[in-house]
């Protein structure tokens, strides 16, 4: 299996750092570079060589859609992935026109992240095949990375995702008779509202179960378990 070479191209330190470390979970991805300006982009482009760049819009030094322009220009081997807080529908038309392969926008959920990455790491892998191409096979590639705007899984108001990655570290802890919202808070450094606002948002999202325990005196407990 190939090692795919990941640049990442971000100006907030703890938005690449997450970036980076999500990659890095990934079998077959490692990330050869971390840039931080539109100018130390072009500069260590040629010396990197990536295979695919994770890149933000917003740079104090320029913008990020003029990065993919100058990929297409003089890197064309390069794959793309926005991973932005731009929502503006000129920003998504451009980089769809510039051939992003994705366009994930901040903040994200590590799931989201995860099946884009799988779905490309399958995408370059199909294109090593030496078989005849079918109509289907291109509708596949052309659809199997790039997921819909509509379809864009983004984090709700009040989570906080460095927070949630926090949260979603601490999960491997929990006893199998499941903790409360409380304890779990104490753990972590949350009050207890706070503990279980991210509590629940995992549950909807499925990743941990939750279930009412009644003891003998005062009010039942809700606990939270592992999947």
């Amino acid at each position: 299996m190939e090692t795919i070479r990941v640049l990442i191209i971000e100006d907030d330190y703890r938005v690449a750092k997450i970036n980076k470390k999500y990659t890095e979970k990934i079998e077959g991805f490692e990330v050869c570079g971390v840039s931080s300006s539109v100018q130390e982009a072009l500069e260590v482009l040629p010396k990197l060589r990536p295979d695919l760049v994770l890149l933000d819009v917003y740079f104090p030094d320029g913008n990020g859609l003029d990065i993919i322009w100058h990929l297409r220009k003089h890197f064309r081997d390069v794959d793309i992935i926005l991973i932005t807080a731009a929502q503006e529908m000129e920003t998504v038309q451009e980089a769809i026109r510039g051939g992003v392969i994705d366009y994930i926008i901040k903040p994200f959920l590590y799931d989201r992240f995860e099946t884009t990455m799988r779905k490309y790491a399958e995408y370059r892998q199909q294109l090593t095949s030496t078989d005849p191409i079918t109509q289907e096979s291109v509708d596949l590639l052309l659809q199997g990375v790039r997921e819909s705007i509509e379809q864009e899984q983004s984090i709700p108001k009040g989570i906080d995702p460095l927070t949630l990655q926090k949260v979603q570290e601490k999960i491997s802890t929990f006893r199998l008779d499941g903790i409360t919202a409380e304890s779990f808070g104490k753990q972590i450094g949350l009050s207890r509202t706070t503990a279980r606002r991210y509590l629940e948002y995992m549950v909807s999202q499925g990743t941990i179960a939750a279930e009412l325990a009644y003891g003998q005196v005062g009010r039942p407990e809700r606990l939270y378990r592992k999947i």
